[in-house]
């Protein structure tokens, strides 16, 4: 039976999972349905799904390849759940956007400029732009919003996107752009719910820290500066990927042990941060079991919050000082004993932890009196997509047709 509220779908596509949700729509947005399809290409792939009460419900074996399969195999199964006949928009999340600086309607002109511009992204934008297309191929008339992470720097000033190269590589693009823009733009909506006056008036460095991690700083609510660059690989040390690097490694690894680009792009993508100085894992929580008996692990771990630690410290120079900062992620959430790492020493800033709060992840997890508010903030970039979808949707008049 199709529901009788309208939904919108989400639809968020990484390199090797696909994540979705359906929301009713309403005043707040209320999520019915959410799960992913993960393990995209490898064996094992499976479709897990949870309902509005959060509880597992099911998970669903299947053979996909690559992505189309993966995202056919999930169009099939949405198809089949009731809510699916009354979905009014697709909302996808597009890491890359270039010089958009807001959700659109996908247009055959856009999905021709993401093709132009993949070579700025081949990790995600290639998949991303399939997912459009394959849903474009099944539900024509259904219109399809995507949501660019780099929309939420696009004011980057000037000195903070040039990168220091010939100055004819900045008029073809290469310069720093940002990304984990729609988990920024959710937080900075939740300072503002959540009554912080830092919000709109003051500094904050917001800290997604996941398997891909980054930094941002904001200024009266305007991004001034983040870790990633051109590319998501640079800025923090990630659970896969480097982060900042030596250029001068790149051609010495070529040297010595002959690797060639697309070798090197897959080391420092896939092969290193967490996983390469650990040698046995990405996962933070692993790394953190095995600390006390494998130095591989505790030196990750030390690592990580080494570089974190240095980077609040650059941002809060940049932004001349600091009144909130925001933990969210993954890790950011999750892993206590790291934000509590990350914030020792920096008292010199006003950044004071209470021991308790933080074990027991309050929304708040900053001492009594600290000069700067710290928090920790469950991120969720699927209603930022959705909120858009909806958005963009009673603004324009863009709707479903028969």
């Amino acid at each position: 039976m199709k529901s009788a509220i309208p939904q919108i779908l989400t639809i968020n596509g990484g390199s090797s999972s696909i994540k979705f949700a359906l929301y009713e729509e309403g005043e707040p947005l209320k999520r019915m349905l959410y799960g992913q399809v993960d393990r995209i290409g490898l064996s094992g792939t499976n479709l897990t799904f949870n309902g509005p009460d959060g509880n597992r419900q099911n998970s669903l074996n299947l053979s996909a390849p690559d992505h189309k399969a993966a995202v056919l195999f999930l169009i099939d199964w949405l198809e089949k759940q009731n809510a699916f006949q009354s979905v009014q928009g697709v909302g996808h999340r597009v890491v890359h956007g270039m010089h958009h600086t807001a959700p659109e309607l996908v247009s055959q002109e856009l999905l021709e400029e993401l093709h132009g511009i993949s070579p700025y992204d081949p990790e995600h934008l290639p998949f991303e732009i399939e997912l459009i297309e394959v849903f474009r191929e099944r539900h024509p008339k259904l219109p399809q919003i995507a949501c660019f992470d780099t929309a939420f720097h696009h004011n980057l000033p000037r000195v903070a996107k040039m990168l220091p190269i010939p100055r004819r590589y900045d008029a073809k693009g290469v310069q720093r752009y940002g990304f984990h823009g729609l988990s920024y733009e959710y937080l900075m909506e939740e300072l503002v719910r959540l009554g912080d006056p830092a919000a709109k008036n003051g500094r904050v460095i917001l800290a997604h820290l996941g398997n891909g991690a980054s930094m941002a700083a904001v200024c009266d609510g305007r991004s001034i500066d983040t870790s990633m660059a051109f590319t998501p690989t640079a800025g923090l040390v990630m659970s896969t990927r480097s982060g900042d690097l030596d250029p001068g490694v790149a051609p010495y690894l070529a040297r010595t042990e002959q690797l060639t680009i697309t070798q090197f792009y897959e080391m420092v993508n896939r092969r290193s941060g967490l996983l390469g100085v650990s040698e046995t894992s990405s996962d933070m929580r692993d790394l953190l079991s095995a600390e006390a008996h494998d130095l591989r692990a505790a030196e990750a771990v030390a690592l990580f919050c080494y570089q974190a630690k240095k980077w609040i410290g650059a941002f809060a120079a940049a932004l001349g000082g600091l009144d909130t900062l925001v933990f969210a992620g993954g890790i950011g959430e999750n892993a206590p004993l790291v934000r509590a790492r990350i914030c020792e020493g920096l008292g010199f800033l006003g950044v004071e932890v209470n021991d308790l709060r933080n074990m027991e992840t309050t929304g708040i997890i900053s001492a009594h009196g600290s000069r700067v508010t710290v928090r920790v903030i469950h991120t969720d970039e699927e209603l930022m997509i959705a909120r858009s979808v909806d958005r963009i949707l009673k603004s324009t008049g863009a709707k479903k047709t028969a």
